[in-house]
């Protein structure tokens, strides 16, 4: 069980990645000061989310796909 679990995690870090990059992409396209700014500065990202909601949507709605397997991989983790 331990192997599906890493599994699941893994499958849910790559989804979170792809669409984490997708937003990169979409704020460095509204300027390149919030795509520095999404890169380095606290909470900018849930701003640009929130402020360009339109473009934004898509990409951030399909990467909570990724929080059900992560719960799924962490449930299926052995405790020691």
């Amino acid at each position: 069980m331990e192997a599906l679990g890493l599994s699941c995690i893994a499958i849910g870090a790559i989804i979170a990645l792809v669409f984490g990059i997708i937003l990169l992409i979409k704020a460095f396209q509204e300027s390149i000061l919030w795509g520095l700014g999404y890169i380095f500065v606290p909470f900018v990202s849930l701003v640009f989310i929130i402020m360009h909601w339109d473009k934004a949507k898509s990409p951030f709605l399909k990467g909570l796909i990724a929080i059900p397997f992560y719960a799924i991989g962490i449930a299926l983790m052995p405790t020691q």
